[in-house]
């Protein structure tokens, strides 16, 4: 596979954008291993729940709602979640501080349990996500799509891009430029997808030294 320099990928995001510096400085910048291992499990359920309850709802609506979950929810504590009864889950998805949807709320308990057996593994969420090399990053995002709950698609992915953890995109953009160039011919949660994109990524990686997350905004700065 013949893959585009990854310069001249840059050179046209960076025409586009106004030139190289305003180009940088529209980059997110990942967490290293350090910083990523020392996260608050907690905060992993959050940001999985949240974005849970994001697909197919408005985005400020359920960031306005937030402080309203992590009360009804206890903050996320992993070990609290593992101890509510069935009826008192029922009963916190009726709670009006929070978007009412009960297959949303039992999420939280899946996903809650998907963290507890990486602790109980490796110590915690954190440093299990944290030690998954980003060479392989589309391992991960089956691994949540397989153990969590509603982690498929972009949710998953989404969630380790806002929590720090260096991962490349699928967004419409870059799928569109992976389709244009013959990198993707098949669907876009197929594995023969994602082994494709991981390559090119991996590629690009090594020919640059920049990280999946930059490549990724990169190549979607390049065609829009």
């Amino acid at each position: 596979m013949t893959y585009e320099r990854f310069q001249s990928i840059y050179d046209r995001a960076a025409l586009r954008h106004g030139g190289k510096n305003a180009l940088e400085e529209m980059f997110w910048r990942p967490l290293n291993t350090a910083q990523l291992s020392l996260m608050s499990d907690d905060r992993w359920l959050s940001a999985f729940s949240q974005k849970v309850f994001q697909s197919g709802i408005n985005w400020k609506v359920v960031s306005n709602k937030w402080p309203g979950f992590e009360t009804v929810f206890f903050n996320f504590d992993i070990e609290k979640m593992l101890l509510i009864h069935d009826e008192m889950w029922e009963e916190k998805a009726k709670d009006i501080r929070i978007i009412r949807n009960l297959g949303k709320v039992m999420t939280i308990r899946e996903n809650a349990l998907m963290i507890s057996e990486c602790q109980a593994s490796h110590g915690s969420f954190s440093q299990f996500v944290a030690s998954w090399p980003s060479d392989n990053i589309t391992g991960l995002w089956a691994y949540l799509k397989k153990h969590g709950a509603r982690l498929g698609g972009n949710t998953g992915p989404y969630t380790l891009r806002a929590m720090g953890k260096d991962t490349f995109m699928l967004t419409k953009d870059v799928e569109g430029y992976l389709r244009l160039n013959d990198i993707i011919t098949t669907g876009r949660d197929t594995q023969s997808a994602w082994k494709a994109a991981q390559n090119a990524f991996n590629h690009w990686h090594q020919e640059s030294g920049r990280s999946y997350a930059t490549i990724s905004q990169c190549i979607a700065l390049s065609v829009n």
